[in-house]
């Protein structure tokens, strides 16, 4: 590849806790955030008034400004792996369709033309190759910039058609009261739907305190945010089992507690942590469970919902934020709020809704 004359540019794409290099390939994007405020400069005097430093602003003003049409970017994670090459195409976009990747807000956001990317393992380097810190960087000259030079792209990869994004246009936020209609129309009981929605502004306002005031370890969030929504939800106590042959909650369809009526097995993680990146764990305990055809990956306030068939393996069903109700979720490609409550809920059977 030729990079003479060419800016190249290193972008993070999470880190040792998140990695959503998938989504950007998925989508064609590179991303950027905070971007709760709005697009970039306009949300720049909301966002320093909210904490944001002067650091963070100078990368999101590398972003959206310095980078250009026809800039080369290397998409890392870390300093030593980088997992696709692409380039810049078009001006700086603000989109809401990525304001809730896996918690992270990263509404700015460029396309980008992916040109190479390895099927099963991203290109490893030595350690630091790349320099770690802001999100969007230059990239100097040295191991990864030389490996850049003597890649061989084939000629079509410069001109295929990027991917379609979402329409941001149709807003997807869901009411709580939609959200009772919905679970009373597929049979969920009176009694939780009335639970569950006093219990959601509860665990908001729990939330948003740790967030002011320091951070809850894994126990303290599934005893206050992750078991109270699934008492609401209609699980009693005799059929929810707390760290239950190392499962952090086990949801049994009846009793005894034996591996043959678990149902639902709940992988809790530190508030604000990768939820979604606990599915890995949580599939490990499943596998040899046959019976368990749920799995929830929580960190008390967002939840993935999998689901698994007879003729599939788990795949996420569905995803929902407590302080970002939505219908949808399209750059998941899976459902929102009403369908995870509903799969989350005890009267829910595993051969309907998939």
């Amino acid at each position: 590849m030729d990079t003479t004359n060419k800016t190249i540019w290193q972008q993070a794409a999470g880190d040792t806790d998140r990695d959503y290099a998938d989504l950007c390939l998925k989508w064609d994007v590179i991303l950027n955030g905070p971007g709760y405020a709005g697009p970039w400069p306009s949300s720049e005097g909301e966002l320093r008034a909210g904490g944001m430093s002067a650091r963070k602003a100078a990368d999101i003003s590398r972003f959206s400004e310095e980078m250009q049409d026809g800039d080369l970017v290397v998409l890392r994670n870390g300093t030593a792996l980088v997992s696709a090459v692409g380039q810049v195409v078009g001006p700086y976009e603000w989109c809401d369709e990525f304001g809730d990747v896996d918690g992270w807000n990263l509404q700015h956001m460029r396309r980008v033309r992916w040109l190479w990317h390895p099927h099963d393992a991203p290109q490893v380097f030595d350690v630091y190759s790349m320099k770690l810190g802001d999100t969007t960087q230059r990239l100097k000259d040295g191991k990864v910039a030389d490996w850049l030079a003597a890649l061989d792209i084939p000629k079509a990869a410069w001109s295929r058609p990027l991917t379609s994004i979402p329409d941001a246009a149709v807003k997807p936020e869901v009411t709580v009261h939609r959200i009772s209609e919905f679970l009373f129309d597929h049979g969920v009981a009176s009694a939780s739907i009335t639970a569950l929605l006093s219990e959601i502004g509860e665990l908001t306002r729990i939330a948003n305190w740790y967030k002011r005031y320091g951070m809850p370890s894994e126990h303290e969030t599934v005893a206050y945010l992750v078991v109270p929504l699934l008492r609401a939800l209609g699980w009693t106590p005799q059929r929810m089992a707390v760290e239950w042959n190392h499962v952090d909650v086990a949801l049994f369809e009846r009793l005894p507690r034996v591996d043959e009526s678990l149902r639902v097995m709940v992988e809790a993680k530190k508030m604000d942590s990768s939820c979604l990146s606990a599915v890995s764990q949580a599939m490990s305990y499943a596998q040899t469970r046959p019976q368990c055809c749920r799995l929830i990956v929580t960190d008390g306030l967002r939840y993935g919902v999998y689901v698994r068939s007879d003729t599939a393996p788990f795949k996420l069903h569905a995803y929902m934020n407590l302080a970002r109700l939505r219908h949808q979720y399209p750059v998941y490609g899976c459902d929102g709020a009403e369908e995870a409550f509903l799969v989350m809920a005890p009267e829910w059977k595993a051969d309907v809704g998939i």
